[in-house]
């Protein structure tokens, strides 16, 4: 046996139908699990701050799943990477270091230190020396070379709508604190900022319209009249990228609790990104997504890293070979065991011969001598030495027949005889009341036999007349017959489902089953249940009664376990089964518990291994997750936030009431329904656009001309639609100056 580490399985070319119970596996994809998304040494752009301008704004788009950043006069940022840093002191070289972004995933140590600059699920910075760290390392990557004491370019960054600000771990303001640290601590000679949604909206050429948004952190829906927002309109739902990454979670933990693989929060991320997908009719979807037919597809698999123990097949000259040798060992084996046999009967026969010769000695001699050849030989008396001669001789006989493969039955016993037994214990001296003690324990022991024999006949009586009467019951009443047949079967049905349960509720340390074990347990100590037992107060005489003895059945199988219990139910269901196979027309192979408990007839299967047969043994098949309902149970959040148990409404109900209540006039509702625009990456699910649509449709009057539109790259136009803003000679209007600044306060901004 040799030992391979395999890290994925390769993809199957293609798919197909089979049958799912012939074929032992089908055809399918594999997915391999995401591997860390550290990208290794990464050439920096810093030639951007040489050929660029002073006007020239550095533009960043503060995400909070990615940081991007680049300069205003490009088309994509120069630098993405995640809001990430791991930092802790290197004893080797006695020196704090720092990874920033991908590169804090470069090792299990530099992993175990990364914390994130914003607060779990939200947009608000909560670690401003890890946001430190970001905009260093972002602005070292732009190349800015802070020879005359600061940035020396202006700075644009993006927040979401109507962002909170103040952060729950400091009493500080997001805002506020961040302009006080581009100014104070980059000296950026002036800062702008701006709505991530919007940019991208504007990138797009959007006039009027609804913007919906929705993001790593949350969902914003915006509406827009004439390039202005209409902030007092503008809705937020609590779910984006990181709640559907923490649900799926979530979810597969409960799938499988005893995973061996460890989830980890960007594995999780690129299963949502990857196999996830908005269902056109979740709840009909949902009823059917676990049929059998076309569930192959359906159902993918995620193979994480495993090490499989593999034997090496063998050839089959090797295995001929192998074969042969055995043989060959087995003969060998077999003439030793003969000629062992052998010599230990001709042992036997010259023993036998010898007690034999002894035995004739003993005729015509004294009683004295008698005892002096007995005691020479260590043997008490005559019956014993008689007794030995017997014993061998019977195991003589037995020796020839096993050799020789002869006719006697080894079952058959000689009646023994008994003569001390009907001689007075007066008539006796101290040796014969010993040996008549032994012919009493003998005939016990016999008629015990005796008793048993007689027992199994009667019992084989009672089987073949029972036998008899069940087949003459069937002859004559058919009907009555397969009615008494099918209720035992029911019965045992019902006994075995009632033992798996007793069994799972005692693996379950909170069951009534459970806990009456341990009251029995606790009330061992003591007749009187419930009082302390005093040391040496009373006698313990547990086990005096047979029925103590009960107690141990009760602890170890439960309350309610009796004699019956242990009985093989499997084994008389079977043959009840084979019964009615042979004589109901109405029952076939289909309806027989085997056929029902088949992995190709369960549900809970279908979901946890899908269409294809599990081996447990396997360490591969217990390395792979499969999603199938997860995948479109997870998109589905934002459409039915009460799935997650999210107290809100879905994006449809809120579209609908900002286009509704939320607009004065007719015209303004007409332009926002004619430019449905949608950005953000968790709008990215296939078939969102779609879903929005056709439920926009079902809840908005009839005449309302709908049109959906996404953006042409919904993560970059946020970005690019900020670059393209900073570059408009009317920009620098909006824009806070550091004497503005050291005027007015940080919390001082320009619309």
């Amino acid at each position: 046996m040799t030992i391979i580490h395999t890290r994925y399985t390769d993809a199957a070319l293609s798919k197909g139908h089979y049958d799912r119970r012939l074929s032992p596996k089908p055809l399918l994809h594999v997915w391999p699990a995401a591997e860390s998304p550290f990208k290794g040494y990464q050439p920096l752009p810093t030639d951007g701050y040489a050929l660029t301008s002073s006007n020239t704004a550095i533009v960043i788009d503060n995400g909070a799943s990615l940081l991007r950043a680049g300069w205003a006069s490009d088309k994509s940022p120069r630098v993405k990477f995640p809001t990430t840093v791991a930092r802790y002191r290197d004893r080797k070289i006695n020196k704090t270091v720092s990874y920033v972004g991908y590169n804090a995933f470069a090792d299990a140590t530099t992993r175990g230190q990364i914390r994130n600059a914003f607060e779990p699920g939200s947009s608000i910075v909560g670690n401003w020396d890890v946001m430190e760290g970001l905009l260093d390392y972002t602005f070292i990557s732009l190349g800015v070379s802070g020879q005359d004491g600061g940035l020396g370019r202006p700075v644009v960054m993006t927040e979401p709508v109507a962002n909170l600000a103040y952060s729950r771990n400091k009493n500080e303001l997001t805002m506020p604190a961040m302009t006080e640290l581009l100014f104070e601590c980059y000296s950026a000679p002036s800062v702008a900022y701006g709505i991530d949604s919007l940019f991208s909206y504007r990138f797009n050429g959007g006039r009027s319209g609804l913007v919906i948004s929705s993001s790593h952190t949350a969902t914003h829906l915006i509406p827009v009249l004439d390039f202005k927002p209409v902030i007092s309109s503008a809705t937020r739902l609590n779910w984006g990228g990181s709640q559907s990454t923490e649900f799926l979670s979530k979810l597969l933990k409960l799938k499988y609790p005893t995973f061996p693989g460890k989830f980890t929060d960007y594995q999780i991320d690129e299963m949502v990104r990857e196999q996830c997908y908005v269902s056109q009719q979740f709840d009909h979807d949902m009823k059917n997504y676990l049929d059998w037919s076309g569930l192959e597809d359906r159902d993918h698999v995620i193979q994480y890293p495993f090490t499989e123990q593999v034997v090496i097949e063998k050839s089959e000259e090797e295995l001929a070979r192998i074969a042969e040798r055995k043989r060959e060992g087995g003969r060998r084996l077999q003439e030793q065991a003969a000629k062992m046999r052998l010599e230990k009967l001709i042992r036997k026969e010259q023993t036998l011969g010898y007690y034999k010769d002894l035995q004739q000695r003993l005729i015509n001699q004294t009683k004295k001598e008698i005892k002096r050849l007995l005691d020479e030989d260590e043997f008490k008396d005559e019956n014993q030495l008689e007794k030995t001669i017997q014993e061998i001789e019977k195991s003589i006989r037995k020796a020839r027949n096993k050799d020789i493969g002869g006719l006697e039955n080894p079952d058959e016993e000689a009646e023994p005889t008994f003569p001390l037994l009907g001689v007075a214990d007066e008539d006796l001296d101290e040796t014969g009341l010993k040996e008549k003690r032994h012919q009493r324990l003998m005939k016990s022991g016999y008629e015990a036999r005796a008793r048993a024999k007689a027992e199994k006949q009667l019992e084989r009586a009672r089987v073949a007349e029972e036998e008899r009467q069940d087949n003459e019951w069937r002859e004559t009443d058919l009907q009555g017959w397969l009615h008494e047949r099918r209720a035992a079967r029911q019965t045992l049905m019902q006994r075995i489902k009632e033992r798996d349960r007793l069994k799972a509720d005692l693996g379950n340390r909170k069951s009534l089953a459970s806990q009456m074990r341990m009251k029995t347990l606790a009330n061992l100590a003591s007749d009187q249940p419930g009082k302390k037992r005093r040391r040496g107060g009373d006698d313990d005489n547990f086990g005096a009664n047979d029925d103590d003895w009960g107690v141990y059945r009760t602890v170890a199988m439960g309350e309610h376990s009796d004699d019956e219990e242990e009985e093989d139910l499997g084994a008389g269901l079977k043959g009840v089964e084979a019964q009615l196979l042979k004589y109901d027309p109405l029952f076939n192979e289909s309806n027989t518990m085997e056929a029902q408990s088949d992995w190709s007839q369960s549900l809970v299967h279908a979901f946890l291994r899908g269409p294809r047969p599990f081996d447990p043994e396997s360490q591969q098949e217990a390395h792979q997750i499969h999603l199938n309902v997860e995948r479109i149970r997870v998109p589905e959040v934002i459409f039915q936030p009460s799935i997650a148990g999210l107290d809100q409404a879905g994006i449809v109900d809120i579209a609908a009431d900002i286009t509704t209540h939320g607009l004065a006039s007719v015209r303004d509702r007409i332009n926002v329904l004619g430019n449905i625009f949608l950005t953000g990456g968790n709008t990215m699910f296939d078939g969102f656009e779609e879903r929005l649509k056709r439920e926009l449709r079902a809840v908005l009057p009839v005449e309302a001309a709908i049109n959906v539109q996404k953006a042409t790259d919904p993560i970059l136009d946020a970005w690019r639609g900020a670059a393209q803003w900073a570059m408009i000679p009317k920009s620098s209007q909006s824009f806070v100056t550091k004497a503005e600044y050291l005027e007015k306060g940080a919390e001082y901004i320009k619309v």
